[in-house]
């Protein structure tokens, strides 16, 4: 009995894990994580979700996926009428509140697409905080004009 119980335990978890759409490390949470489907040999994509912390003042300093041979942190701003993408060495992330990674602001760039990023498939992409430490996340594609999560 003692092991139908673990059994049935380890397999609910597994289960739990496996269509979560929310990674907790330390403080932060890391939520409705989704990339943008690229378009015909597009070279570049970019990923965005919603970072939540519960502790102290934290920093987003690196992201790492494999589909690309770059990934950067990455932000707009706006140069007299245009906006531009620029990199940016890290996101912060204040104590007890929440940072928005979305089109238009603070983004994953990922950047020399070894293949498209298709709409329906996902990715592993593994965050670095400074406090928190770190953790992989699975990305979703969503179309390409997405602006939320699948």
């Amino acid at each position: 009995m003692k092991r139908l119980i673990i059994g049935s335990f380890v397999l609910g978890m597994s289960c739990l894990s496996a269509t979560a759409s929310e990674w907790k490390v330390g403080d932060i949470t890391v939520s409705a994580p989704f990339a943008r489907a690229t378009a015909g040999m597009a070279r570049a994509g970019g990923s965005f979700m919603q970072i939540t912390n519960v502790g102290e003042a934290d920093r987003l300093l690196s992201a790492h996926a494999e589909v690309g041979a770059v990934t950067e942190l990455h932000t707009h701003i706006k140069e007299g009428d245009i906006m531009r993408m620029r990199p940016v060495d890290g996101i912060d992330i204040p104590a007890h509140a929440g940072v928005a990674l979305k089109p238009g602001s603070y983004h994953v760039m990922l950047m020399k697409l070894k293949a498209p990023l298709k709409e329906g498939e996902s990715f592993p992409l593994e965050l670095t905080f400074e406090k928190a430490g770190t953790v992989t996340i699975e990305v979703p594609v969503a179309g390409v004009g997405a602006s939320m999560a699948p």
